[in-house]
């Protein structure tokens, strides 16, 4: 009778471990389904600086060259610095437009010309900020599922851009893997046209640090020979080695002040 007794106490006791782990996992996965894209890309941006990215003066270099944004609310002024000889040449991207300035004199431009560099500039910033951008007005987000990358779990989010308010790159295709358990955006891809066909990146992001309460990483830049590879399937060709270390996005010197509203 003990005997029965001990195994009726087992046997209830497992039942109701497993239950619990099977409530456990409901519950996680329920939540999981709750998050929408938009959901997770904004725990993302909160994680990496949140609000104070809209009221900051950011300087930093980027391979030998100066830039500075500066952001208040809803306007920005992004600026690029490159000294050449005796001249410094100013490209200025603002809520205005684009201008360019040799020292001080304005620099007429063709139109062509200057979207080019008004698209250079504007790409330096963008990335530097990361995720912080992610909700701008031109922006769509598509949860693609979840991935494994490195043992570590992501939520794929795919992003595009509307031709509205969405730049002269605006038919560039997005993919951000973010990390479930930190929210922070770890890898990142992206195609993009160019005149011998698609082009694609994938970024490992690293060294990260926070400066002033913002979020800062560098990045290791892969490419991919075989352009057959979808842009969201390279998370597994980079975990399967099959992508080519191109070059490292590094900024260097970077400072932030936060603007008082």
């Amino acid at each position: 009778m003990k005997q029965f007794l001990g195994l009726l106490v087992v046997i209830l006791f497992l039942a109701c471990k497993n239950d619990n782990t099977n409530k456990t996992q409901n519950e996680a996965i329920a939540t999981e389904k709750t998050l929408t894209a938009n959901d997770i890309i904004n725990q993302s941006i909160e994680v990496s600086g949140g609000d104070n990215f809209k009221r900051s003066s950011l300087k930093f270099e980027f391979r030998d060259t100066y830039y500075q944004a500066l952001r208040k609310n809803h306007e920005f002024l992004l600026v690029r610095l490159t000294v050449e000889d005796n001249d410094s040449i100013f490209d200025m991207l603002s809520n205005v437009g684009y201008e360019r300035y040799n020292n001080e004199t304005f620099v007429k431009l063709e139109d062509s010309i200057a979207k080019k560099y008004e698209a250079s500039v504007n790409s330096v910033h963008y990335f530097s900020v990361l995720p912080y951008g992610l909700n701008d007005a031109a922006v769509n987000k598509t949860l693609l599922g979840s991935e494994q990358i490195k043992s570590k779990n992501y939520y794929k989010i795919k992003v595009t851009f509307n031709e509205a308010g969405g730049g002269e790159d605006f038919d560039d295709v997005f993919v951000y893997w973010i990390n479930k358990e930190t929210f922070k955006a770890d890898y990142l891809a992206y195609s993009y046209k160019e005149e011998s066909g698609l082009g694609m990146r994938f970024r490992e992001a690293y060294n990260e640090r926070y400066i002033n309460s913002l979020r800062f990483v560098d990045y290791n830049n892969f490419k991919s020979e075989d352009q057959s590879i979808p842009v969201e399937k390279l998370g597994k060709a980079f975990e399967a080695n099959q992508l080519e270390l191109l070059s490292k996005i590094e900024l260097d010197n970077v400072e932030v002040q936060l603007v008082n509203d």
